[in-house]
């Protein structure tokens, strides 16, 4: 689609919906949701990261839609789509469709396939919604799923079978998300909000509303399908949680939000929630995540902007959206994108990289409008108290007491001074306070003085009336002016070593009315003279002269090793043991730094895999942390592992570090086979290297080369080419069995060799899959005696030989003989050994000190295997070996010797029975040439007398 296209949809674009490749979240997909006077469905595509509203390219699928559901149906738009590691799911208001697998196109356009859901009709499409959790599956192993469920805002009548259904890939075969009804709920008052699937626990997750009660309930999975028992007891949030939207898993976390007018955070995957955050009237509608710098933004349905980090219980305001359609996105680099129908715009300040702040203008101020009471615990400690006035109405008070937004927040005064909040507190007592903070001073507070306030000229004292506590001037300095005024009220009377006294009401110029912060501290019947008590303005009587930000970043997060990602994948074999180094660098001028551990590690799945943590503060006061992770079953799969910087500003880049570990093979291990005499790969593209002897250690395979067989080298009856070519003749054809076998592989349904298409790696590969590329093989002199067959494997952690515990299997893939191998057997080998070979059929040998003699001829190609059991990794690997200048084959040397024998042995007795009989040969045989001569001559003279007669 053109620009000047998709610039006539922006009138009709009532919504945006973008989701995003889960290996690569620079790639993305930014959907229109249309309004009732325009049908189609309309796509763009990044892979830039919506950074160039102009680099995002327009597809228009409304035609391969109708074609799936006939032209009669009208009112086509997008509802939601999602984007799995392999595939397209879109939602519209006709239907579910599911694109073909997107790594294997079938056709230059994408095809699409619609998913029947029976009962379910346009106005139930347009309301329903696609969960996902984002989980990038690169390396994919089998105990790797992608799921998509899709929910229908609706109660299921008796004919249908759910309201909610998901599916695995290749997403055809959608089922119930419910495996039962619970026992004693009616099919008609149980509604499942959201179904997700744990990866790390294997286990389905239920947001579940029933009644006016919601819940979360947990069963786990057999072949990709809920069971109908429950893994843990069903989680019930308190009637505050009243207006649900929706859960959804941090993208490769274990991290569990469940949101709507309150976020609640699980860290163990559904069996327990914290709150995180209660918005009371306003809805969280939509959260948007990044994995890499574990963002969590939530938008409110007033367009507040809310902000954490992935673990972290805590989080910040910052700001608001005006626009009236939009959607945010996180790239790959954890930059945060505002999209529009016609604009898109990024977070490019350095204030934006890594969190949401950017786009949203000034950081707001998280205030609130009362006033706070302040009282010193020590020189540098102190809770701030909010005055909730008695006429306050029930339904506001929450807005004027302290909550969880405001956790490690600044409290910065109007005159001078920050404090940084360490703890909320909650509490029904001093009467007038229903919440508090502790605080650390990090700069001094100003006080008021004598000219903002005359009654700092006077002496105080202090006596209870009633449920306050009157406070009365006595002049001190005679003609000085001292009186108690109305801008002196909401502010703090702060006695050193007592409580602190909250000015409620003015009475007259010599009284006031307060009310104490520590009822049990108080001074009462006592009076201060001036200067030994003080007066602090918290007030907002005559506009709010305190405010609370965002604290600056106080920690920097560093890994000991040479990855910078923060997108860390480990693998752990079977046996082997990873180990992991963090360290927290505190910067925290001003504050004091307590000898506590600055991380909190999270294990997703513990059962998976043994994990020790060892942590320490160093001589810089940085706090380092050490893990060791080992395998610990036979049993695969992967988890999260969270390294939390608890304490934390949400203004920090990284807060959260979780790298993946995988119980499984690394996709980086191999076993390879080390030649014993090195060949460099110019002189095998030469095809020529001689060792000290001048013999070429290089053999060029003929054309369509089969190796011989144990019937013999002219009938060949392995099905394996070698450097294959169909257009040439295939030499050693002429016995039928030999006809028989053979097939061509790279090279099937082939006319030429170079439609093979044979690439340079293929050429120089050993394994049996490429046979009909391979040219050149090692060459050696018969016979070959005690050849070391020396394996190592190969890893991201670097190579190491094979030994014991492993155990190989060697085999001849062409099915030749006349080769032997020959190995050490201690007596712990020798026990596996007998355990495994019935078990295998097949002999086990000790890769240490493995020997090959071979007495046979031309082409022996052997595949070495690690036995199953001390890894989970499938180690194969296999060689070549030529051998030529082969004598000639039994029985040729037998048979020439026998028949020499026999002629010389002929010879002999001839000669001795001659000389018995005195029969000598010899002299006959001269006496023959002799007469012979003779006759000769004369009839040559009888010639000679004719002729002259004649004459």
């Amino acid at each position: 689609m053109t620009k000047n296209m998709v610039s006539k949809l922006y009138p009709h674009v009532i919504d945006l919906k973008v989701t995003k490749c889960p290996c690569a979240n620079d790639v993305a997909l930014l959907g229109f949701i249309l309004n009732s006077t325009l049908d189609g469905v309309y796509i763009g595509l990044s892979f830039s990261g919506f950074w160039n509203y102009d680099d995002t390219t327009w597809y228009n699928l409304t035609d391969m839609i109708y074609s799936q559901v006939g032209e009669e149906h009208r009112e086509l738009s997008m509802v939601d789509m999602v984007l799995t590691n392999h595939f397209l799911v879109i939602l519209t208001s006709l239907g579910l469709f599911i694109s073909g697998d997107l790594r294997y196109p079938s056709s230059p356009v994408l095809m699409f396939s619609r998913a029947d859901f029976c009962g379910f009709e346009r106005v139930d499409y347009v309301k329903g919604k696609l969960w996902y959790s984002e989980r990038c599956f690169a390396n994919r192993e089998r105990f790797e799923v992608d799921y998509v469920t899709i929910t229908f805002e609706r109660n299921r009548t008796l004919s249908e079978a759910s309201s909610c259904f998901y599916s695995n890939e290749p997403f055809l075969e959608w089922l119930p998300c419910l495996p039962h009804i619970p026992h004693g709920m009616k099919a008609g008052l149980l509604t499942v909000i959201t179904f997700l699937v744990d990866q790390d626990h294997s286990c389905g997750v239920y947001l579940l509303s029933y009644q006016k009660e919601i819940t979360v309930a947990i069963h786990t999975l057999r072949n990709n399908k809920p069971r109908l028992k429950l893994k843990y007891p069903s989680f019930t949030f308190p009637a505050s949680f009243s207006s649900p939207v929706g859960m959804i898993f941090h993208p490769r976390s274990h991290f569990l939000y469940a949101y709507g007018n309150q976020v609640w955070l699980s860290m163990d995957g559904g069996n327990t929630f914290k709150l995180l955050a209660d918005f009371h009237d306003d809805i969280i509608k939509n959260t948007y995540h990044s994995f890499y710098t574990s963002d969590i933004t939530f938008v409110s349905q007033s367009g507040k902007v809310y902000l954490t980090k992935a673990g972290l219980e805590r989080y910040a305001e910052i700001g608001s959206i005006t626009d009236k359609i939009f959607t945010l996105y996180y790239d790959h680099m954890g930059v945060i994108h505002k999209l529009t129908p016609n604009r898109f715009e990024a977070g490019r300040s350095l204030a934006a990289l890594g969190n949401s702040k950017g786009i949203f203008g000034q950081a707001p101020d998280m205030g609130f409008e009362t006033a706070l009471a302040l009282q010193y615990i020590t020189l540098d400690e102190m809770i701030f108290y909010a005055y909730v006035p008695e006429n306050e109405p029930e339904k506001s008070r929450y807005t004027k007491q302290f909550n969880n937004i405001h956790l490690g927040k600044v409290i910065h005064s109007g005159k001078t001074g920050t404090a940084h909040i360490r703890k909320i507190l909650k509490h029904d007592t001093p009467k007038g306070f229903l919440s508090s903070v502790i605080a650390e001073m990090t700069d001094p507070f100003g006080v008021e003085d004598v000219s903002e306030s005359s009654c700092l000229s006077s002496s105080l004292s202090i006596n209870q009336d009633g449920n306050f506590y009157k406070l009365t001037l006595q002049m001190q300095t005679p003609g000085v002016t001292s009186s108690f005024r109305d801008s002196d009220v909401e502010k703090t009377v702060v006695i050193p070593g007592y409580s602190s006294f909250l000015i409620t009401r003015v009475v007259d110029a010599k009284n006031a009315l307060a009310i104490a912060t520590m009822p049990g501290r108080v001074p009462n019947g006592m009076t201060f003279v001036k200067d030994s008590w003080f007066l602090y303005n918290f007030g907002q009587r005559n506009g709010r002269t305190w405010t609370i930000y965002e604290k600056p970043c106080n920690y920097w997060f560093q890994q000991h090793d040479d990855s910078l990602s923060l997108s860390v994948l480990k693998y752990i074999d079977l046996g082997k043991s990873q180990s992991l180094k963090v360290k927290v660098i505190p910067n925290t001028k001003g504050i004091r730094t307590f000898e506590i551990p600055l991380l909190k590690v999270v294990v997703g799945n513990p059962n998976l895999l043994e994990i020790e943590a060892e942590g320490a503060f160093d001589d810089t006061d940085s706090y380092v942390m050490e893990i060791s992770i080992a395998s610990k079953t036979l049993r695969q799969g992967s988890t999260s592992l969270a390294f939390i910087v608890w304490g934390a500003s949400v203004d920090c880049f990284v807060t959260t570090f979780v790298p993946t570990l995988k119980s499984s093979c690394s996709y980086l291990k191999s076993m390879h086979h080390i030649p014993s005499q090195y060949i460099p790969l110019e002189d095998w593209i030469r095809g020529v290297h001689k060792d000290s002897q001048g013999f070429n250690m290089i053999k060029t395979l003929p054309i369509n080369y089969r190796p011989p067989s144990n019937m013999g080298i002219a009938i060949p009856l392995t099905d394996n080419f070698y450097h294959a070519d169909p257009s040439k003749p295939i030499p050693r054809n002429l016995f039928h069995k030999s006809k028989k076998s053979g097939q061509f592989k790279q090279c099937a349904n082939k006319s030429t060799r170079e439609e093979c298409n044979c690439t340079n790696d293929q050429k120089f590969s050993h394994a049996v899959a490429f046979s009909d590329c391979r040219e050149k093989v090692p060459r050696f002199k018969f016979p070959v005696t005690q050849y070391p067959i020396s394996l190592e494997i190969h890893s991201e952690d670097g190579h190491m030989p094979v030994e014991t515990p492993y155990l190989v299997t060697v085999m001849e893939v062409n099915r030749r003989e006349n080769w032997e191998l020959t190995h050490t057997v201690p007596e712990n080998v020798k026990k596996l050994k007998d355990h495994l070979e019935p078990i295998l059929h097949a002999p086990v040998y000790n890769p240490s000190g493995l020997n090959l003699s071979i007495r046979g001829s031309e082409l022996f190609h052997f595949r070495v295997s690690v036995v199953p059991g001390v890894t989970f990794c499938n180690l194969v690997e296999e060689f070549q070996i030529y051998v030529d200048e082969v004598p000639l084959p039994f029985p040729g040397h037998p048979l020439i010797a026998i028949a020499a024998a026999v002629m010389l042995g002929g010879l002999i007795f001839l000669t001795f029975m001659l000389q018995i009989r005195n029969i000598h040969p010899w002299d006959k045989c001269r006496n023959l040439v002799r007469s012979s001569k003779v006759k000769l001559s004369n009839v040559s003279v009888r010639q000679l007398a004719y002729r002259w007669t004649s004459e």
